[in-house]
């Protein structure tokens, strides 16, 4: 990943009180230790649970959420009742709290010891009501979070728990994140377009705006040994035709967008941006729009974004992050056509270049073709077809008074047919609950062409990244239904227009 985040932990933190006793809380605390023990050595867990002292005050919690807001380690707490956690003791630090949190309603045993059970034993392992207190405080005070129900040895339940930890993982790298935008979006482009002010304040991350000059300036700083230790790379990690290689004919094509990246890298790096956008309409002082520079550095975790979406490449960024260590890639994405068969309806998803190659089934093949739009050289590219199996795409769009992210889960496929003039990487899908709900859902729902296509990241990540942000959710799945949905588009602008109160997005 670019700019290696700091490490990241969960807090786990218990509720109790001073009511039962020391000799009681010292085994809500032991059995805290042993809980979080074993669910960090279950290996689900994308990011390490750290134990805290048992609260039991509200000025100890105030300041254990005052001390979370300020640690940049602190990636979300998990909150879990003990025992019976008088909701009222929460109320000062939970106003304060900045950091997501998710409520695990669990206990520390599974099974009731029928035979011997008495009511020391129903004090201490209370949560069944003790939770409820606190998830009244939390719908009282209107705080959106996921509650993860089930025993912490239960696998659904710490599958659940781990992939909110990754929507929070996704969320912590979006906090003072940066993007580079190289020239504007693509002129009179819509969707592509957005309040980049109203984005900082709802997810934290900054737009900034770069000449492509400087970009250029940068490529021409670059030297030509560089090139040529970073294209044997290429050489060794791709198929090439030897004409692509150190002494063709075409060798400078190649070279090009190794200079492309290098200069790309660095500048990411010395500006510590996260992600970046281009713009096929204004390549001035650049022979090619990157395209296998893009690819590669998508690769290594940066988020990208084609003709300044700048909305999909922070997206793109947050989801790399949350699939982290998981099979499947994340990329940058486009419908771009349709096979129209009644029988079998599919989406070819393309773009002209930028394609992430982690999604690619197999060794991509380096090739150099004309790009037909632009007016520039042929740029080399990565060309393969996506790992079938279930995926998603996403698409975070600007609704003026809101932010909406738009889910839809489709199954890749191979191809029905062989691709031998198609000189992009592509992924060929057939999106839930069929083709022509999915598509007119999608359209309804605003839906930009540009999306954040996964096999690693799940609806529920994107869920629970959706709760954490404060933001309008719409999944196209298996059970969508063309006219419930548009039912609740219409009440969702009810919704959020009061949600969000005046002069909030």
């Amino acid at each position: 990943m670019p700019r290696a985040l700091p490490p990241l932990e969960i807090w786990f933190v218990v509720g109790s009180q001073h009511l039962y006793g020391k000799t009681a809380l010292d085994q809500v605390a032991d059995n805290a230790r042993r809980m979080v023990a074993g669910l960090n050595a279950s290996g689900k867990l994308p990011v390490t649970l750290v134990l805290k002292p048992v609260m039991t005050t509200s000025d100890d919690i105030r300041a254990l959420c005052l001390a979370a807001n300020g640690d940049t380690t602190c990636g979300g707490l998990v909150l879990w009742m003990h025992t019976f956690s008088p909701a009222k003791m929460w109320i000062g630090g939970l106003s304060q709290l900045k950091k997501p949190f998710v409520h695990f309603h669990t206990q520390f045993n599974r099974d009731l010891p029928w035979g011997t059970i008495d009511m020391d034993f129903m004090n201490l392992n209370q949560a069944a009501h003790g939770d409820r207190e606190g998830g009244f405080m939390h719908t009282r005070m209107r705080i959106e979070r996921k509650v993860v129900v089930g025993h912490w040895q239960d696998a659904e339940a710490v599958d659940r728990l781990a992939a909110w930890m990754r929507a929070a993982r996704g969320w912590a790298a979006l906090q003072g994140a940066k993007f580079v935008r190289f020239a504007d979006n693509m002129r009179n482009v819509a969707v592509t377009d957005g309040d980049k002010v109203a984005a900082e304040m709802r997810f934290g991350y900054s737009v900034l705006a770069h000449g492509v000059g400087e970009l250029a300036t940068a490529m021409a700083e670059v030297s030509d040994k560089a090139i040529d230790v970073l294209c044997r790379e290429y050489a060794e990690t791709y198929s090439m035709t030897a004409d692509l290689k150190q002494g063709g004919a075409r060798y400078r094509f190649v070279c090009e967008q190794a200079r492309a990246e290098i200069a790309l890298r660095g500048f990411l790096e010395a500006g510590g941006f996260s992600g970046y956008t281009d713009n096929f309409e204004d390549l001035t002082g650049l022979k090619q729009l990157p395209g296998l520079a893009t690819q590669r550095l998508m690769a290594e975790g940066y988020g990208f974004g084609a003709e300044g979406d700048w909305k999909t490449c922070a997206l793109v960024r947050a989801m790399k992050v949350m699939g982290g260590g998981l099979d499947g890639g994340t990329s940058f994405m486009e419908d771009y056509t349709y096979h129209l068969d009644p029988r079998n309806p599919l989406v070819l998803g393309a773009h002209m270049l930028e394609v992430c190659p982690s999604i690619a089934a197999g060794k991509p093949s380096l090739e150099v073709h004309p790009l037909g739009i632009g007016g520039k050289d042929d740029p080399a590219r990565l060309v393969f077809t996506a790992a079938t199996g279930p995926a998603l795409n996403a698409s975070m769009i600007d609704m003026g008074n809101r932010f909406r992210l738009v889910v839809n889960e489709v199954e890749v496929v191979k191809p029905p047919g062989k691709l031998p003039k198609l000189p992009v990487a592509r992924a060929v899908w057939s999106p839930k609950p069929d083709f022509k709900t999915a598509c007119a859902g999608w359209i309804h729902a605003g839906g930009a062409h540009h999306s954040a296509f996964s096999q690693a990241v799940t609806t529920e990540m994107l869920r629970d990244f959706a709760t954490i942000a404060g933001i309008e959710l719409v999944t196209l799945d298996a059970g969508t239904r063309i006219e419930q949905l548009r039912q609740d588009l219409r009440m969702g602008e009810v919704y959020w227009a009061l949600s969000q109160g005046f002069g909030k997005v």
